[in-house]
C-alpha cells in the first residue's frame, strides 16, 4: 500500500475551514448591518432636532421633508437666548438639579453602605421597600407627595424640589451604589480594623474612595433625572419667576399663536447640550475607575 502524502488530504481539510470563514463573515456582515439600522434609527431625531433648528420658518413649515437646509440661520438660537425667562429658568435649574445631585449622591452613599456593610434588624425589609419604591411610576405619587409638600410649606421653594427630586432618584442610587459596596472584600476592613482605624475612618478613607465610580454612575443618572423633570417643577412651583428650563421648554407651545417649531428645537439643542457635556466630562474617569477595578495595591 503507498502512504497518502499529507498535501493529498490538505485540500478536503480547507474546504471546511473556508466555509467556517465565510459563515462568520456572513454573520459578522448581518450583525454589522443591523447595528448600522438601528443606530441609525436612534440618532435620527437627534440629527433631525438639530437640522430643524437651523431651518427657517418656511422650510420648517414646508410639508416636503428638508433633510439639509438651503439657508442655515441662527435665527431660532437667538430668539431663544431673547427670551425673558431663559437666563432665569437657567438659573433654577442649575440650583436645584445641584442641590439634588449633591443631596442623593451623599445620602445614598451613606444608605448603602449602612446596608451592605452593617448587619441589623429589618434591613432585608428596607431593600424590599426600596425596590418597591421605584417600582412605582412618579405619576402615582405626585398627589401624595404634593399633599404632604403642602402640609410642611414647601411647596413654590427650591428646597422643597430639590427633596421631590432627591426622592425620585435615591432608590436607584442606593441600588447602585450599595452593589459597589458589596464588591468590596471584607479583609480590607478586617485589615484598617487590625490597624486601629475605626468605623468612620474606614468609610471615609477606603470605602469610599473605592466606590467611586458608583458615585459617578449615579450622579450622571441623578443629574439626567433632575435636568429633565417637568411635571413636579411645573406642579410644584406656584411662581412662574422659579420654574425650570422644562417648563421653559414648553412656553414654545402657545394655544393662541401655535408651536414655532424652529425655536422649541433651537431651545431643545440648548437643553441637551449641559447634559452632553456632563456625560463627557465625567464618562473617561467612569470607564477609567470601572477598568482599574475595586481594589488596588
Amino acid at each position: 500500500m503507498t502512504a497518502t502524502s499529507p498535501t493529498q488530504d490538505a485540500p478536503s481539510d480547507a474546504r471546511p475551514r473556508k466555509r467556517d470563514t465565510r459563515r462568520r463573515r456572513k454573520l459578522h456582515l448581518g450583525v454589522n448591518i443591523t447595528a448600522i439600522v438601528f443606530c441609525v434609527i436612534w440618532t435620527f431625531p437627534v440629527y433631525w432636532m438639530v437640522n430643524t433648528a437651523f431651518k427657517s420658518r418656511p422650510e420648517v413649515m414646508t410639508a416636503t421633508p428638508i433633510f439639509f437646509s438651503q439657508h442655515p440661520t441662527l435665527a431660532n438660537f437667538i430668539a431663544a437666548f431673547k427670551q425673558s425667562s431663559f437666563l432665569l429658568d437657567l438659573r433654577n435649574s442649575v440650583i436645584v438639579v445641584s442641590g439634588a445631585v449633591v443631596l442623593s449622591i451623599v445620602v445614598g452613599a451613606f444608605a448603602a453602605a449602612a446596608l451592605s456593610r452593617f448587619h441589623f434588624r429589618g434591613r432585608r425589609t428596607i431593600m424590599v421597600l426600596i425596590l418597591a419604591v421605584q417600582m412605582l411610576p412618579g405619576t402615582a405619587l405626585l398627589i401624595p407627595t404634593f399633599l404632604v409638600f403642602n402640609s410642611l410649606n414647601l411647596l413654590g421653594t427650591y428646597f422643597g424640589l430639590i427633596l421631590a427630586y432627591v426622592a425620585s432618584v435615591l432608590p436607584f442610587s442606593i441600588w447602585v451604589m450599595r452593589g459597589f459596596f458589596v464588591a468590596i472584600p471584607y479583609e480590607i476592613e478586617e485589615a484598617a480594623m487590625v490597624d486601629g482605624a475605626g468605623t468612620w475612618r474606614i468609610l471615609r478613607s477606603i470605602l469610599f474612595p473605592l466606590v467611586i465610580p458608583g458615585v459617578i454612575a449615579t450622579s450622571i443618572f441623578a443629574f439626567i433625572t433632575a435636568w429633565n423633570e417637568y411635571l413636579v417643577a411645573y406642579t410644584f412651583m406656584k411662581d412662574q419667576s422659579m420654574y425650570t428650563l422644562p417648563i421653559w421648554l414648553a412656553s414654545f407651545s402657545n394655544p393662541q399663536t401655535g408651536t414655532d417649531f424652529g425655536g422649541q428645537m433651537a431651545a431643545s439643542v440648548l437643553f441637551s447640550l449641559p447634559v452632553v457635556v456632563f456625560f463627557l466630562l465625567i464618562q473617561r474617569k467612569l470607564v477609567a475607575g470601572m477598568s482599574a477595578g475595586a481594589v488596588k495595591g
